[in-house]
């Protein structure tokens, strides 16, 4: 013990070059050259590929398939580490992998695994190339069309109402199955096709799927490019709104048709969505004049309307005939399509259906998902030096567009929740930002700029739009809104404001 005492104390009095240099010599016969990885590698995958083909043949295996489903749910470092790890068995004789996935995703993840590969060269960036040169034989799953969409909805309300294994159901499906195998001659189920599986008359759900279907299955075709799952997600959360109105007690006050065309507006056009929800919460009866009157019009000038919906052409429409809100509707062709498809909303007190469909951070498609997107939002929610950085429009620019959308709904309903406009709200200038650099959403910004509430807004509100919109349209229906500012009597400093960037545009 006193001699380890000493030489923790006083190594330098215990240790030379000659005691030390033996030592080493003593080990050497203890350890051995480490192998060179670089040598060894392609030799230890030949090994394994060599190993696997035996292990196929003494298990008697003709061919393994290995099937990696929903890839594109992983993180970024999991899904890479999987394709590492599937590239080993590439060039193993009798074996294929069927990889699953979103093409998007893991372009990303391999952007985010190797920050540092360049943008690309030509018109191919690395990270498709990483994708191409890994998958041999690329499939991408058609999307459904109009008939196939109409089906689909038909049968996935009528699963829910019947057991899977009624007869019923079972010849409707074999009749599906038979209409589907020339899709572009189909025209999806239609009564016939019901009748001849439920008997005629239809029962009462049946003819609710039936009417249910015609009313989505176009729309919801193309504002989900035919995607089933997004489809049948819009149909859970109709279904499941429905039932919250049954255990609250007013299923009487919610027909499923009309919850289903105001959840296409909260979907596809939630700017509208919300003026819909505001003009309906401030009217003493629920209703929304301005709706009734933008239905008639669109009906007439189709040539739709009835007798009956002409009548309702009194009192408070005639009051709304001139409404700035029913002109502003006219100029989008999505709500004007919308307006036109039955059932009418004229006359409907619409309070329920908003007060079963307002989930302000509704999941409902799946909005800002992914880790990545949110980091960007919490970005362009920050300060202006921040969201003006190099990075932060370069992470604008690389979005995808579904993303690009994606992300100015959630920097929109920041905005909407916080319910503070005197003074300029956070995530108004990354706003700005995002549209300057993804000017296809030019037009969603000024529906936003529109559905703003008159009477909260501070002077701040007329002037910060312009530097973000190039297209014309755009430009003049921003002028509109700022026009309309300009004469309204219910908020003075809003008005006075307006006046101002008008005259200094030159347009008042």
């Amino acid at each position: 013990m006193e001699s380890i005492s000493a030489f923790v104390h006083n190594p330098g009095d215990h240790l030379s070059i000659d005691s030390l240099t033996g030592l080493a010599e003593k080990a050497g016969g203890f350890i051995k050259d480490a192998e060179k990885e670089s040598e060894q590698l392609p030799e230890h995958m030949h090994k394994f590929r060599s190993e696997f083909e035996e292990l196929l043949t003494a298990a008697d295996i003709d061919q393994l398939v290995v099937i990696v489903d929903d890839l594109d749910r992983c993180l970024p470092k999991t899904a890479i580490a999987t394709l590492e790890a599937i590239r080993l068995f590439l060039f193993v004789n009798r074996t294929a992998f069927v990889v699953g996935a979103d093409e998007a995703m893991i372009e990303y993840a391999v952007r985010e695994h190797f920050p540092d590969l360049p943008q690309g060269a030509g018109p191919v960036t690395y990270a498709r190339n990483y994708l191409e040169k890994l998958i041999q034989v690329p499939f991408r799953i058609p999307a459904l069309g109009l008939a196939e969409t109409r089906s689909y909805i038909t049968l996935l309300q009528l699963e829910s109402a019947v057991k899977t294994d009624d007869d019923q159901l079972k010849k409707l499906l074999t009749a599906a199955q038979k209409d589907m195998l020339r899709p572009w001659k189909s025209s999806g189920l239609d009564r016939k096709a019901l009748t001849g599986a439920f008997g005629d008359p239809l029962p009462d759900f049946v003819q609710e799927a039936l009417d249910t279907s015609a009313l989505l299955a176009r729309i919801l075709s193309e504002g989900t490019r035919g995607n089933p799952r997004q489809i049948k997600r819009f149909l859970n959360s109709m279904m499941l709104r429905h039932a919250i109105a049954e255990a609250r007690g007013f299923a009487e006050d919610i027909r499923r048709p009309i919850l289903a065309k105001i959840m296409l507006a909260e979907r596809f056009h939630p700017d509208f969505y919300e003026q819909l929800a505001r003009i309906a919460s401030l009217d003493a009866d629920g209703t929304v004049p301005a709706i009734a009157e933008l239905e008639k019009r669109t009906k007439k000038s189709k040539g739709t309307a009835s007798e009956s919906e002409k009548e309702k052409g009194s009192g408070k429409l005639k009051a709304v005939a001139n409404s700035g809100d029913v002109h502003d509707w006219e100029k989008s062709d999505w709500i004007s399509n919308w307006a036109a498809i039955d059932p009418t909303l004229t006359g409907v007190d619409l309070r329920p259906y908003i007060f079963v469909t307002r989930d302000k951070r509704s999941s409902l498609m799946g909005q800002v998902a992914v880790s990545h997107l949110e980091a960007l939002v919490d970005k362009l929610m920050g300060p202006a030096l921040q969201i003006r950085q190099a990075a932060t429009k370069k992470d604008i620019v690389a979005l995808a567009e579904v993303d690009a959308e994606n992300v100015f709904d959630a920097l929109r309903d920041r905005i909407i929740q916080a319910d503070e406009y005197s003074n300029q709200p956070k995530g108004v200038t990354g706003l700005i930002e995002l549209v300057k650099q993804r000017p296809a959403l030019q037009k969603r910004l000024v529906e936003f700029v529109r559905s703003l509430p008159t009477p909260k807004l501070g002077m701040w509100a007329p002037a910060p739009w312009h530097e973000s919109l190039k297209d014309t349209n755009a430009i003049q229906g921003l002028e509109g809104i700022l026009r309309g500012w300009s004469q309204q009597v219910e908020n003075e400093t809003l008005q006075k404001a307006a006046k101002r960037v008008l005259e200094f545009s030159g347009k008042s």
